[in-house]
C-alpha cells in the first residue's frame, strides 16, 4: 500500500484564517492548489489516499478526493481514524458532513474505540505517515500537531508537498 499512497495533513479550521468560512477567497484557492495536487499525484500512480477526517482540512481533502472519483474511479479513500468517538463533540452540523463522508469511505482503519487522549491523534498520524510514500499538507509553519507530523514524515522519507493557508 505505502508505494501507491498519499496521506494528508493539516490544521482545523479554527486555526485557518478563514476558520468555518469555506466560502472566503483564500479557502477557495487553497482548494484548487489542493486539488490540483492531488490530480498530480493521480497522474503519477498513486491510488490510494489516507485521510485523518478531522474538521479543516482533512474533511476538505476527503471531499477533494471522492469529487475526483468519478473521473479516476480506481482511487480508493480511506479513513484512519484515531477512535471511533472522533466525533462525539463536535457540532450537529460537522457531525452531518463527517457521517455523510464516512460513508462514502472505501476503508477505515479506526486506531481506538474510545478516546484516550491526544495518543490516539498520534498513533492515527504514525499509522498513516508510516503507510505513505508522499503527504500533502496545509502548514502554516507553527508548531502544533500538524508540524509534529510533517516533522515526523520527514524522518520517515516522505515526499512532502505543503499548501500554505
Amino acid at each position: 500500500m505505502k508505494i501507491d499512497t498519499v496521506c494528508f495533513t493539516g490544521h482545523r479550521s479554527q486555526k485557518l484564517p478563514w476558520a468555518f468560512n469555506e466560502e472566503d477567497g483564500r479557502c477557495k484557492i487553497m482548494k484548487e492548489k489542493l486539488r490540483s495536487e492531488i490530480l498530480k499525484a493521480i497522474k503519477r500512480g498513486y491510488r490510494t489516499f489516507l485521510c485523518g477526517m478531522a474538521i479543516g482540512f482533512d474533511m476538505i481533502s476527503a471531499e477533494t478526493v471522492l469529487s475526483l472519483k468519478e473521473e479516476y474511479p480506481d482511487i480508493k479513500l480511506i479513513g484512519a481514524l484515531p477512535c471511533r468517538t472522533q466525533d462525539c463533540k463536535w457540532s450537529y452540523k460537522d457531525r452531518i458532513r463527517y457521517r455523510g463522508l464516512l460513508s462514502k469511505l472505501d476503508g477505515v482503519r479506526c486506531i481506538y474505540d474510545e478516546y484516550i487522549g491526544a495518543e490516539c491523534m498520534l498513533e492515527r498520524n504514525r499509522y498513516m505517515v508510516n503507510n505513505s510514500s508522499l503527504m500533502i499538507a496545509l502548514f502554516d509553519g507553527k508548531a502544533g500537531g500538524t508540524k509534529s507530523t510533517i516533522d515526523f514524515a520527514r524522518k520517515q522519507g516522505l515526499e512532502i508537498v505543503i499548501i500554505e493557508p
